[in-house]
């Protein structure tokens, strides 16, 4: 029975897998269900050996123990659906892939409580929805900044979000999972090619903001650049357009470290505002290009990843959308 239904799992600890903690135990034995979902049933009593509930997630589990867990129908989906139009480019019973554009955040959040990319999609999936959080909602395993377009897939189904998840969180270490961005940038690298490897955390003059720290209290962040190419006036460099790859996947991670090595998204007043005067080195119709654009000039164009549930190796690109294209233009005829 789907987990949609509510089902219940009878499991007996067999020769071998004695002395492995609960949670890992009940993962490595129902994989269509994630383990943050598992640790949750547990820590709510749904998980039961000897006609108690086992709450304790790190419990070391019994050859010949039995446990019952219990999963219930997942509760209505919240937030509530919006006819919001998707641009899907590709959708089947697990999953779906959706070219944001610019200016749709993905979650509710502070600022944004409805018109989300997740109001759109519980309009567009209807009961076709992973319960995997215990809500049936979109299986959101990747994010994209509100002012950032492209490319972002969505778990339908809990098996296909846990599937997922593995492979956003190896980020594409392992060779499953492939993300290409493209961006306009002030100036222009002196390399054709780089690598910006620079641990990241939340600043601690502004917590809304991320700031390249030391490796003791930041997360490794690296980001790999290709130049694809620079827009010169008067034989300066004024911007370049990058292609990005990222290898690991920290919260403004590409925006961060492109400020960090001096070339800031062009329009991103967050990271970039230092280079605000710079837009007089460009042309005048490139600075109404640029006035046009209102927000960071970065687009999530290539996104490629094995199906976890058919195997099938997938891959969608997405050209560059009209404001930014727009803008690299405007700055060629600079």
């Amino acid at each position: 029975m789907g987990e949609h239904q509510g089902s219940r799992f009878e499991l007996t600890v067999e020769a071998g897998e004695g002395g492995e903690r609960l949670d890992r135990f009940l993962a490595r034995r129902l994989p269509q269900l994630s383990r943050s979902r598992l640790q949750a049933l547990v820590r709510a009593g749904r998980v039961v050996h000897a006609g108690r509930a086992a709450t304790d997630i790190g419990r070391k589990v019994r050859a010949g123990e039995a446990y019952a867990v219990e999963v219930p129908p997942p509760e209505p989906a919240a937030p509530a659906p919006q006819a919001i139009p998707l641009a899907v480019v590709y959708e089947d019973d697990h999953l779906l892939v959706v070219d944001k554009p610019a200016g749709l955040a993905v979650h509710p959040g502070p600022g944004h409580a409805a018109g989300t990319l997740v109001n759109a999609l519980i309009a567009h999936c209807g009961e076709s929805l992973s319960g995997i959080g215990g809500v049936r909602r979109p299986g959101i395993v990747h994010r994209l900044d509100k002012d950032t377009s492209g490319l972002l897939v969505v778990a339908k189904s809990d098996r296909a979000h846990a599937g997922l998840a593995g492979q956003f969180a190896a980020h594409g270490t392992d060779g499953r999972l492939e993300r290409r961005y493209l961006a306009l940038v002030w100036g222009a690298p002196e390399r054709p090619r780089g690598t910006i490897e620079a641990p990241l955390a939340r600043s601690a003059a502004n917590r809304t903001r991320i700031a390249v720290t030391g490796p003791q209290t930041g997360r490794r962040a690296v980001t790999r650049y290709a130049v694809r190419a620079v827009y010169r006036r008067g034989g300066e460099a004024v911007a370049s357009l990058l292609e990005l790859t990222l290898e690991t996947g920290r919260t403004h991670q590409v925006r961060v470290h492109l400020a960090h090595i001096g070339h800031p998204l062009l329009g991103d007043m967050t990271y970039g505002a230092g280079f605000k005067a710079s837009a007089r080195k460009l042309s005048a119709g490139a600075q109404a290009a640029l006035a046009a654009l209102g927000r960071q000039a970065l687009h999530a164009a290539h996104l490629g990843f094995v199906h976890p549930v058919t195997g099938r190796r997938l891959a969608f690109d997405s050209p560059l959308p009209a404001d930014m294209a727009g803008l690299a233009d405007a700055l060629a005829g600079t």
